[in-house]
C-alpha cells in the first residue's frame, strides 16, 4: 500500500467509518461503566459510594439491568460513529496532505501529531451532541430516573428545554479533549506501524496481530491525554441546566475543591481496559477496509 493510497481522503473516509463501527462493538460496555463512575454522586458522610470501582459497577449494572444494561446508549454512538470516524480519518488524511510535499512524502512525528489534531477538530460537530446523548442515557438507569425513552426522545427533550445549544452542550470541552488526544492517537499508531514493519517490507505486509497491537497502544496513549478533560466533559454534559454557568471552568473548580485532583482520573480503569481492544478492533477494521478499497480502486485518489 503506497503512501498516496493511504492518504486518499475518500478511502480514509470510508475505511474510517467501518473502523468506527468495529470500535463501538468492541468497547461500549466499558464505556458505559466509565461514564457511570465519572458521574456518580458524591456519597454522603458515612455512606458507601454508589459504585466502589469498575468491577462493582459492572456487577451492579448486570444484576439490575442484565447484560443489555452495559449497552445503554449504544444506539447514539452507533448512529454517529460511522460518520464520526469517517470524518476523523478524513480529517487526518487532509492534515497529512496539507503537509506533504509529494504524494509519497513520509511525514515526521510532529507533522503526524498536527494532522491528528486536525481530525479532532473535524469530529467535534458530530462528537459533541453524540457524547451528550450517550452520557445522559448511560447515567439515567443507574440513578433510577428514566427521563429519556431513547436517543431520539433525548434529542427532542433537550431541544425543547434549551434549543440546539442544549444539544451541543460541552462542545468546548469536547474540543479540549479531542484535539490533543487525536494528535497523540494517530501519531502513536503511525509510529508503531513504522517500527513494526520489517526492514525491506511495506506496511501492507504487517500481520493482523501487529496491527492490533499498534491500534491498541494508540488507544492507550490517546486516553492518557484525554482522561482528565473527559471527566470534566462528562460532568458538564450530564449536569442539570444552569449548574455550571461558566462551563468547564466551573466544573474544574468544583471538582478540585470537593474531590481533589484524583477525581480527574475517575473511570480511568475501565477507560484503559476498553482502550486497547476497542482501538485494536478499530484500526484492524480500518486496515482491512483500506485493503479492500485499494483492491477495488487501485489508484490513490
Amino acid at each position: 500500500m503506497t503512501e498516496e493510497q493511504r492518504s486518499s481522503p475518500l478511502k480514509n473516509f470510508l475505511a474510517g467509518g467501518f473502523g468506527g463501527v468495529c470500535l463501538v462493538a468492541a468497547g461500549h460496555p466499558l464505556d458505559t461503566i466509565k461514564v457511570r463512575l465519572q458521574t456518580m454522586p458524591k456519597p454522603e458522610i458515612g455512606k458507601a459510594p454508589l459504585f466502589t470501582g469498575t468491577w462493582d459497577c459492572a456487577m451492579k449494572t448486570v444484576q439490575k439491568e442484565g447484560f443489555k444494561g452495559l449497552y445503554k446508549g449504544m444506539a447514539a454512538p452507533i448512529a454517529g460513529v460511522t460518520p464520526m470516524y469517517a470524518v476523523c480519518f478524513l480529517g487526518f488524511s487532509i492534515g497529512k496532505k496539507l503537509q506533504q510535499t509529494s504524494p509519497d512524502h513520509q511525514l515526521s512525528l510532529p507533522q503526524l501529531f498536527k494532522a491528528g489534531m486536525l481530525s479532532g477538530v473535524f469530529t467535534t460537530a458530530i462528537m459533541a451532541p453524540g457524547e451528550r446523548i450517550k452520557c445522559l442515557l448511560q447515567i439515567q438507569q443507574a440513578s433510577g430516573d428514566a427521563k429519556y425513552a431513547g436517543p431520539i426522545d433525548c434529542v427532542k427533550k433537550l431541544y425543547k428545554e434549551g434549543g440546539i445549544r442544549s444539544i451541543y452542550k460541552g462542545t468546548g470541552a469536547t474540543l479540549l479533549r479531542d484535539v490533543p488526544a487525536s494528535g497523540m492517537y494517530f501519531m502513536t499508531y503511525e509510529w508503531l506501524q513504522r517500527v513494526l514493519t520489517p526492514e525491506g517490507r511495506s506496511r501492507g505486509d504487517l500481520s493482523p496481530l501487529r496491527t492490533l497491537f499498534a491500534g491498541g497502544m494508540a488507544g492507550i496513549f490517546n486516553w492518557v491525554v484525554a482522561i482528565a478533560p473527559d471527566v470534566l466533559k462528562s460532568r458538564l454534559q450530564t449536569a442539570p441546566e444552569g449548574t455550571y454557568p461558566n462551563g468547564i471552568r466551573d466544573v474544574f473548580k468544583q471538582l478540585i475543591k470537593e474531590e481533589g485532583p484524583k477525581a480527574l482520573f475517575k473511570g480511568a480503569a475501565p477507560v484503559m481496559l476498553r482502550a486497547f481492544p476497542a482501538n485494536a478492533a478499530c484500526f484492524l477494521g480500518f486496515e482491512v477496509a483500506m485493503k479492500f478499497l485499494n483492491w477495488l480502486a487501485p489508484r490513490g485518489k
